[in-house]
């Protein structure tokens, strides 16, 4: 038998597995089910890099486990494959972006089957295939012929809206959403309106609505970006400036469902960090909505929302926000010029930003006053980006003596900051937001306590009709428009300027081909540029996409059931796969994906589509493997490069210019290094940790690799000064692992040299799973002499298979067993880089023992098949079972007496000084082993002649004897 070549036998199962549909799970099974996922990928053109497949390895180990537990596991894999990547490349150079797409999922594929991943590959889905977002238009069309009853407390078809109306018009209907946009109409003028006058009242009440709305808009990649995609004021990908837009979008009324997100989260098991965040990101909060009546405005009110309006008599000023609708309205003529300059720079901020920045205050007045709604007192009203449009009302009742933002503001501009408590203190160093103490300079108040003010001035402000107590949502209905190409066409379409839904028998509304992926000549989004694109040939289709999360929100249900034409997943698969047992992914995803796939699981839920409340049971976010780069100095502006030791230790002094002359010459030294401007200078500079070995720079290969010289061209004929033993030695520094830094380690190049079995051990072995780990190549050679050592268990010397029929001893048997115990007890708990440590402590055991006793041995390759499949495949069929059938077979059982030691070994003391170690059989007494001590000759040789008073025995730890 040949010596263990994991190349040859890896390409051997995963060709087996392939052909064979080894992990094809059935949408009936009389098992219990399992449902384990990964979080879709993106597939980018950089393919996978080895901090990648850490949550799938994690993944494939607990299902891969669960199948020997008996569980039918659905265990699919997918492709998050629309994008604003692949649409850019398609900009650039004019390719098709289903063309880019296509390349990078076949390196994702070939990826991921040679890491041996357990999926059922005959479940891929794709968001950009029209027969996957066929259903994804399909479930928009559900949002938009939908509305919320807060009534019942779910979503309903829009039709029971419209019998509402006809019965009795729009008095006391209670939908979710603001009022600004809907009006009040009764049900004989209801009868009356035109079919484009009844669209246009339902439209505001609709779960998905088109609105006015500010958005993050770039020019440069002619697309409005997320939040996410923006970071001071310039677009992440790119680099472009942003700006905050007013522009028509399609929006998702995720408020809806804000108290159901927020509730819901009490019953998953996720991590309490994510949960925190998505508490955060709903951001409930218990206040009123004050009117403040704008002064010499007749009618023009600025409502705001506060959660204290007990200090609505500290309020000393308003500030909206810069892009609230009365600012054009409010602003003097002698402040125009002021605050049309900061509206403009607030337009180069992104919303995170705004945020984000608590350092920096600004403003502007906008030369008008409104009036304190409680005593009438005029309250300037101020512009600040610290205010946001979409957050409650775009306007702040500021409130300088209780907000510390608000008390910088004062300062800042020198306005006043009253007390309005008397257990206020330091007023004159920063705010105090106290509830405790007396208020004061409170007129009706004045005296009460918090919870008695707050009830007082709620009460007296709705007397007079200037303010109501509300529930608020941090949480903003999601824009659901991208002004670019590859992405799901909207189906919507126009008629007399009226959004339609298009009928659903006429989905998937598919992509047309354009000659350019860039916006429109005149500002229209890329599908401006499709020819005859209508629908039914007369009607104008909507021009935006979808967003990237459209297609992510949802794939988790079609993976029950991919190649159903009829529905989106038939109600048999989605009952029978109902939850997702484990969802492994990153934590980053925690307010944007988890939350709009529970807002659509939840939508589906209203009609009677789903059976669960909640998608995803349980949650776990694997950390985030960081790289180890490697660095060289670049010698001042000459052509050298030095280790960190010269640069460092010696720095310019003489013995750096005698290694610098003994190794190149004193004619190079006096040309290149001697005249340098400044000698001190030493320039760090990232080095592919590809050409390293344990630190060891190959300077050949630094020179004369192409890809890194047209980066740096002044690199070609560069000189190195080793350390004294002749190698260079390169720094290092833990970092994120990322192309920019030349620190990615490809996969490939790993299984290439190690196997896919050692890459799998070695990434569940850097530590545990949900921290963040540093990587180093350098440790895997450990885990591959340890898989080899495994394999020498039933070939020793690389020879024939020795596996025999002999019985085994009690020392292997417990081996066996702590294993069986140790390796279940930590996949349960999700703690795999401790089975390793496990595996590899049995194994040294084990080859002790001269172990080859097919008793021991065949359980111990079922239990290492979860984390190396494919070595535990090669010797379960020379074990003589049927290929590939380690799957299908039953996690060993557990038997707790092969534990238990026959012996026990009792440290005795006299007066609790411990004197000798005695063994008695584990079954002994306290009484038997107090016999027994007294019998023997222990006293004598210890006890000085004295008698024993008592002998204390703690059963398996100590015997004590009192003298």
């Amino acid at each position: 038998m040949p010596a263990y070549r994991p190349q040859e036998l890896e390409k051997k199962w995963q060709d087996h597995w392939q052909q064979h549909n080894t992990f094809r799970a059935d949408n009936q099974s009389s098992k219990p089910k399992y449902y384990v996922l990964d979080m879709f990928p993106y597939p980018s053109g950089a393919g996978l890099h080895v901090g990648h497949p850490l949550g799938y390895i994690a993944s494939d180990i607990v299902a891969r486990y669960q199948r020997l537990q008996g569980r039918n596991v659905l265990h699919p894999m997918g492709f998050d494959s629309f994008g604003l990547p692949a649409e850019q490349y398609a900009i650039q150079t004019g390719q098709h972006p289903a063309v880019t797409t296509e390349k990078n999922i076949e390196t994702y594929i070939r990826q991921l089957q040679q890491l041996g991943f357990s999926y059922d590959w005959e479940r891929e889905v794709r968001t950009s295939d029209p027969d996957y977002y066929k259903w994804t238009q399909w479930i928009f069309l559900k949002l938009f012929n939908s509305w919320y009853n807060l009534d019942t407390d779910r979503a309903e078809h829009i039709r029971t809206l419209q019998e509402k109306f006809a019965e009795g018009g729009s008095a006391g209907i209670r939908a979710a959403g603001g009022d600004e946009e809907r009006h009040d109409f009764t049900a004989g003028q209801w009868q009356m309106m035109s079919e484009k006058q009844k669209l246009a009242a339902i439209l505001p009440y609709r779960l998905a609505y088109q609105q006015d709305t500010y958005v993050n808009w770039c020019a440069a990649l002619g697309t409005v970006l997320s939040n996410d995609e923006v970071k001071d004021g310039l677009s992440e990908r790119g680099g472009y400036p942003v700006e905050r837009r007013l522009m028509p979008q399609w929006n998702l009324r995720i408020t809806a469902y804000a108290d159901r997100l927020l509730q819901g989260l009490n019953t998953l098991d996720w991590p309490d960090a994510v949960k925190e965040m998505q508490r955060n990101w709903i951001g409930k909060s218990i206040g009123a909505e004050v009117t403040f009546p704008v002064q010499g405005q007749e009618g023009a009110d600025i409502k705001v929302y506060t959660t204290r309006v007990d200090t609505i008599y500290g309020a000393t000023f308003l500030v909206l926000a810069p892009e609230h609708e009365l600012v054009d309205t409010l602003t003097t003529p002698a402040q125009r010029g002021a605050v049309d300059e900061y509206i403009a720079a607030t337009k180069r901020r992104s919303e995170r930003d705004r945020m984000s920045d608590v350092k920096t205050v600004s403003g502007v007045f906008t030369g008008a006053y409104a009036q304190n709604p409680v005593d009438g007192t005029p309250v300037p009203i101020w512009l600040a980006d610290y205010v946001l449009a979409g957050y409650g009302t775009g306007a702040v009742m500021a409130v300088p003596s209780g907000d510390q933002r608000d008390y910088l503001f004062a300062k800042h501009f020198d306005l006043p900051i009253p007390a309005i408590s008397d257990a206020q203190k330091d007023l004159d160093q920063q705010a105090d937001p106290t509830k405790e103490g007396r208020y004061i300079n409170s007129g009706i108040v004045n005296g009460l306590g918090y919870k008695e003010a707050t009830t007082t001035l709620i009460a007296f402000l709705e007397e007079k009709g200037l303010g109501k107590g509300k529930v608020n949502f941090r949480l903003r209905d999601a824009i659901f428009g991208r002004q670019r190409y590859w992405g799901e066409p909207i189906p919507i379409y126009y008629k007399d300027g009226t959004a339609y839904g298009v009928a659903e028998a006429d989905l998937p509304l598919v992509l047309p081909e354009i000659d350019e992926y860039k916006p429109t000549e005149t500002g229209e989004p890329p599908l401006g540029r499709a020819q005859a694109w209508k629908y039914k040939g007369q009607y104008e289709f909507e021009l935006s996409t979808m967003p990237g999360w459209a297609g992510s929100s949802w794939y988790y249900l079609r993976y029950m059931d991919p190649h159903n034409a009829d529905r989106f997943v038939s109600e048999e698969a989605e009952q029978y796969w109902g939850q997702v047992d484990l969802y492994m992914g990153g934590a980053e995803h925690a307010t944007g994906h988890l939350l709009y796939s529970r807002f659509w699981y939840l939508f589906l839920k209203d009609l009677g589509l789903v059976t669960h409340s909640e998608p995803f049971q349980k949650l776990i976010n694997q950390g985030m493997i960081l790289g180890r780069s490697n660095f060289v100095y670049k010698y001042g502006d000459s052509d050298l490069f030095v280790t960190q030791s010269w640069a460092t230790e010696i720095g310019h002094g003489k013995e750096l210019d005698q290694a610098i002359i003994n190794q190149f010459g004193q004619q190079y030294f006096n040309e290149n290094i001697a005249n340098m401007p400044v000698r001190t200078l030493f320039f760090k500079r990232h080095v592919d940790v590809s050409m390293v070995d344990n630190d060891i720079l190959d300077t050949k290969e630094f020179v004369s690799r192409g890809e890194y010289l047209k980066i740096f061209p002044e690199l070609k004929d560069c000189k190195f000064l080793p350390e004294k033993d002749g190698n260079f030695y390169c720094a290092w520094e833990i970092e994120k692992m990322s192309k920019s830094k030349y620190n990615v380690v490809n996969p490939d190049v790993l299984t290439d040299k190690y196997g896919a079995d050692a890459l799998r051990l070695y990434e569940m072995f850097l530590g545990p799973l949900e921290q963040f780990k540093p990587w180093n190549t350098n440790g895997i050679s450990g885990v591959a002499t340890f898989l080899k050592k495994f394999w020498r268990l039933f070939h020793p010397e690389d020879g024939a298979l020795a596996v025999t029929d002999e019985p085994a001893t009690p020392a292997e048997l417990k081996a066996l067993h702590r294993v069986i115990q140790k390796v279940a007890q930590d996949i349960e708990k999700f703690s795999f880089n401790t089975s390793v440590s496990t595996f590899m402590i049995a194994v040294n055991e084990l080859t002790a023992l001269g172990t080859h006793k097919r008793a021991i041995l065949e359980p111990l390759v079922l239990l290492l098949s979860p984390f190396a499949p494919h070595l535990a495949e090669e010797l379960w069929e020379a074990l003589g079972h049927a290929s590939g059938s380690i799957s299908h077979a039953a996690y060993p059982e557990f038997r707790e007496e092969y534990l238990v030691e026959a012996n026990v070994t009792y440290p005795v003391a006299i007066n609790g000084k411990v004197r000798e170690q005695r063994q008695f059989a584990a079954t002994a007494t306290a009484a038997e082993i107090e016999a027994a001590i007294l019998e023997s000759d222990f006293l004598t040789r210890f006890g000085d002649g004295k008698a024993a008073k008592k002998v204390v025995v703690v059963p398996g730890r100590m015997v004590n004897v009192v003298v």
